[in-house]
């Protein structure tokens, strides 16, 4: 059995499936080009309870996460006690902020750091609504901008820019109680396309700037990183799901299993890319026989609704002016992303170079892990690396009575020195 401090999860709560993948740290022994996580063990199985990214059922939703701990647990061979877990959904907004302070002592310190991005958090949110996550986008020290990490330096006004994360709090608390549930402590709440990027994008990537485009079941999530750093998020209420519910429309034959098995086998963005001779058998309702269509007519109804999805990030993008600083392109992940045509359509849209986001810089059963699908849990335990000691998403009322406490220590603090 492995201690519980050896090992990092990531729980992927989808609209269309719950994945948990077990990373374990290994030494890197000064190389920094191996593998700092190694997979060793991954459960998944069909979610119940979620629509939109958002729970609509308890019980089912606990089931579902039981299920995939308990595969997880068998295949890691440990006690999976603490979690990661992703949150996404029609509720998440993302907006910039900025902040601005007087330097106590003309030379900045840790706690002029805090206070600063405390500056930057001080905007009006609705009871109804907390915040996620709080991301540095550059600080500015008095005429310098640009600057990372400007502890030490000398100045008497600092400022920062912040992308700030917002969620419905019940959204969030539906989540965490699903996971208390089944016994799980929730270490962190973490936004499913930033979780990505740390499975999927590189440095190099996240420093030129890249849109990261998430395609789930309920929606589609866009993550863009510029200078190394998140500066827009954005969900739209369109997945593969309604891919799913098209082609169930379309051709008259059931969303479970029927219209889904076609959309795996059969599915291409693109026509241009399907043999218009071939043809498909399609099961029908009602006790009748099978029918036989075209395949370029499954794939012209799987096409429209995918260019419609792309059409909508173009146009997010173009409204907050990020279409040109994008020169590293776009990456998809999400399960619908493995469909055949995505890429060439998704480079007829954004006229930049596109590629699928597979999980990188793991060891283990990289195999196993080795699709788009699984880039939110696998991001998920490497962003557990990087998260704070103890760091753990809390609900309005406690969050609140924990600033004003930490406030009033840094205040006894100043006053004593």
């Amino acid at each position: 059995m492995r201690r519980g401090d050896e090992i990092l999860v990531g729980l992927d709560i989808g609209t269309t499936k719950v994945c948990t993948v077990v990373g374990q740290l290994v030494d890197n022994e000064g190389d920094s080009s191996r593998p700092r996580i190694e997979i060793v063990g991954i459960g998944t199985t069909p979610s119940r309870g979620l629509r939109k990214g958002v729970v609509i059922n308890i019980e089912s939703t606990v089931a579902s996460i039981r299920k995939a701990v308990e595969e997880a647990e068998l295949m890691a061979g440990c006690d999976i006690v603490s979690v990661f877990v992703g949150i996404a959904g029609g509720h998440i907004r993302g907006f910039n902020s900025h902040g601005v302070i007087a330097i106590r002592d003309k030379e900045v310190h840790a706690r002029d750091v805090g206070r600063v991005i405390e500056a930057a958090k001080a905007v009006a949110i609705p009871m109804d609504r907390e915040v996620i996550h709080v991301i540095p986008n550059g600080f500015k020290v008095d005429q310098q901008d640009g600057v990372n990490d400007p502890v030490g330096m000398r100045g008497v006004r600092l400022e920062v820019n912040c992308h700030i994360v917002t969620g419905a709090v019940a959204s969030a608390a539906n989540i965490i109680k699903c996971c208390n549930q089944t016994g799980l402590n929730v270490m962190d709440i973490v936004l499913e396309p930033l979780a990505s990027s740390y499975g999927v994008l590189d440095e190099e990537e996240k420093e030129l700037g890249v849109a990261l485009l998430d395609i789930g079941g309920g929606t589609s999530d866009l993550a863009v990183f510029i200078g190394g750093t998140l500066r827009h998020s954005a969900v739209l209420a369109l997945g593969g799901a309604h891919i799913t519910n098209d082609i169930a429309l379309g051709l008259r034959t059931p969303a479970q299993p029927s219209a889904e098995e076609l959309k795996i086998r059969y599915g291409c963005a693109t026509t241009k890319l399907v043999n218009s001779k071939e043809a498909v058998e399609v099961p029908t309702v009602g006790g009748r026989k099978p029918r036989v269509v075209s395949r370029q007519i499954l794939c012209e109804i799987i096409e429209q609704r995918v260019e419609e999805i792309f059409l909508l990030v173009q146009r997010e993008l173009e409204k907050v002016g990020l279409t040109e600083r994008v020169p590293a392109g776009m990456v998809l992940t999400g399960g619908a992303s493995n469909m055949p045509g995505m890429i060439e359509v998704a480079e007829g849209i954004f006229n930049c170079p596109v590629r699928v986001g597979k999980p990188i810089n793991v060891g283990g059963l990289t195999d196993v892990v080795n699709g788009p699908q699984f880039a939110t849990a696998v991001g998920l335990v490497a962003y557990g690396i990087d998260a704070e000691e103890g760091a753990k998403f809390r609900i309005r009322d406690r969050q609140t009575f924990d600033g004003v406490w930490s406030r009033m220590r840094e205040w006894i603090k100043d006053f004593i020195s």
